[in-house]
This record gives C-alpha cells, sequence and structure tokens, in this order.
C-alpha cells in the first residue's frame, strides 16, 4: 500500500511538473511572439519613415531644379535687361548731340534773320 501510494505521488508529481513546464514553455512562447510582433511593428514604422524621407528629399531636389531654372531664366532677362539699357544709353547720347545741333543751328537762323 505505501509503496504504491508513493509511486502514485511520484506519477502526480512527474505530471505536475510536465503541468508547469508546458506552463512556462507556453508563456515565454507567447512573450517572444509578443516580443517579436513589437519588433515588426517598429521595423514598418521605421520602413514607413524611410520611404517618407525618401519621398521628401525627391521633392526637395525637384525644388531645387525648379529654382535652378528660376535663376538662370532671371540671369537670361538681366544680361537682356543689361544689353537694352546700353542700347538706351547709346541713343540717349545720339538724342542730346542731336539737341545741342539743333540749338546750334537756332542760333545761327536767329543771327542770319536779324
Amino acid at each position: 500500500g505505501v509503496g504504491r501510494r508513493r509511486a502514485k505521488m511520484a506519477a502526480g508529481g512527474t505530471a505536475d511538473a510536465q503541468a508547469r513546464f508546458g506552463h512556462s514553455v507556453k508563456g515565454l512562447l507567447t512573450e517572444k511572439v509578443t516580443s517579436c510582433g513589437t519588433d515588426v511593428i517598429a521595423l514598418t514604422k521605421q520602413v514607413l519613415k524611410g520611404s517618407r524621407s525618401a519621398e521628401l528629399l525627391g521633392q526637395a531636389a525637384r525644388n531645387m531644379v525648379m529654382q535652378e531654372d528660376a535663376i538662370l531664366h532671371s540671369e537670361d532677362s538681366l544680361r537682356k535687361m543689361a544689353i537694352i539699357t546700353t542700347h538706351l544709353q547709346y541713343q540717349q547720347e545720339a538724342i542730346q548731340k542731336n539737341v545741342e545741333r539743333s540749338s546750334n543751328l537756332q542760333d545761327q537762323l536767329s543771327h542770319l534773320l536779324k
């Protein structure tokens, strides 16, 4: 009788130990799965952030190209305006000389008509 009870208790103890081991393994597994899920979420966020950064960099590059074109266009316009200004200065000088000549002619005419 005593030996049998001890064998039953030992068997029961083994079953308890196996159940506890099973629970701890399940707990560890659940913990690992949760941790893995969290890591996947973090990785996904990083990838999305990286793609957003690449998108922003691309947009910035496109804006810079547009600004560069605008600057080149402005530079071209300024060069043309400088040429036009020079031509206008020449014309102004020619007009001034003509005005001086005409005033001289008027003086001469007034002397002749006296």
